[in-house]
């Protein structure tokens, strides 16, 4: 049977589930955690295999068909084999991947594989030692290049390793990086740096448009290629002399939200309909059993407030779904409401007024 696929009212069609299972990270990255993981006051009860199981679950027979595990760091839980054999449980989750440091790839890659994870993307901003040891606050190089040998000794046939562009630190190890990817298998991906929480500095001195890095991979002879309906947000370019491929993610850039197929879902199991958004929609008093993928029924109000009116799509914070949305899958309706603010429209331009609305989430059997 097709299942018919999330789709909201932008016609965008949702593939692909972005489940959080751990805030905790032991790498103090200068662009994300420059001062470590810092607990909260009360400890937070992650998402627990089974949850993860079931929210994997009912998102499948929604259509969903690709699920990326990530933190935090997700190899810290204890669990994390256990969680990645609970999602792959289901065999309409086509591909199971995870977004790592890598810092336990090397010991722990070919039992993820055993346990059914098809895909490892793993964060490599330098491949010099000392300048990956000051963005990260690990001196963990070797091990992480450890990390990826070992993934492909276990059975993964590619490696994707994530880079985050910043202008005078990494912008200039293009063609190091091009020419560790040459002979491996990897699809090196860079990403712009995005400006979060207290990273206004930061940003403002490093931020560099993936533009520069499309030029220099054009001049060279690399060709972007197609986008498949699961992928993620990269522009991926190849070359006939290369077996890796190089991926731009540039959340700057005027489509990038129009292209969006993710939703996403936090370690304590709110769903997030924006990757940039903070607010979200509690899900996990669905999740206490396995009733809840056969009969759900919940309302749930959240409250997101949008940035500054802005004409659809350019902004990358307005949040698209501001009109009743039925989400219809295998026997379910999901239902997303969202109480709708002042808007506008002219022409093909939709204008979103700046002004906090609730939004209502159904998810239930037919």
């Amino acid at each position: 049977m097709i299942v018919p696929q999330l789709t909201d009212a932008y016609e965008r069609k949702f593939y692909y589930l972005r489940l959080s299972i751990t805030d905790v990270c032991n790498f103090h990255c200068t662009y994300c955690l420059p001062g470590g993981y810092t607990p909260t006051a009360r400890p937070k009860s992650f998402l627990s295999p089974d949850e993860s199981r079931r929210v994997s679950r009912a998102f499948a027979e929604l259509g969903t068909e690709k699920v990326r595990l990530t933190g935090g760091e997700p190899s810290l839980r204890r669990d994390f084999t256990e969680i990645i054999a609970a999602v792959r449980e289901n065999p309409a989750i086509r591909t199971l991947a995870v977004t790592t440091n890598g810092y336990r790839m090397a010991r722990d890659a070919a039992s993820w594989r055993d346990a059914g994870l098809t895909a490892i993307n793993v964060s490599i901003d330098s491949l010099d030692a000392r300048q990956f040891h000051l963005i990260t606050g690990q001196d963990k190089l070797r091990q992480v290049m450890d990390g990826i040998d070992a993934a492909f000794s276990a059975g993964f046939k590619k490696v994707k390793v994530n880079t985050v562009l910043m202008r005078d630190v990494n912008h200039q190890q293009l063609s190091a990086f091009l020419h560790w990817i040459k002979p491996r298998p990897i699809q090196l991906r860079f990403i712009e740096l995005m400006e979060t929480g207290q990273g206004g500095a930061l940003f403002h001195q490093c931020h560099l448009s993936g533009e520069v890095i499309r030029l220099q991979l054009e001049r060279l002879g690399w060709r972007r290629q197609p986008r498949g309906r699961s992928d993620g947000p990269a522009q991926v370019f190849s070359h006939a002399d290369y077996q890796g491929e190089v991926g731009l993610i540039m959340p700057y850039e005027k489509d990038f939200c129009a292209s969006c197929n993710r939703l996403r879902v936090s370690a304590v199991g709110n769903l997030h309909l924006c990757l940039f958004g903070e607010q979200g929609i509690p899900l996990r008093d669905l999740l206490a059993d396995d009733d809840q993928t056969c009969c759900i029924e919940g309302s749930y109000r959240a409250q997101s407030t949008e940035q500054k009116a802005e004409p659809f799509p350019a902004s990358r914070q307005q949040r698209y779904n501001t009109e009743p949305v039925i989400y219809r899958g295998l026997g379910y309706v999901a239902s997303l409401t969202v109480a709708p603010p002042q808007t506008r429209e002219t022409g093909a331009t939709r204008t979103i007024a700046d002004a906090p609305h609730p939004a209502t989430f159904h998810l239930k059997k037919q």
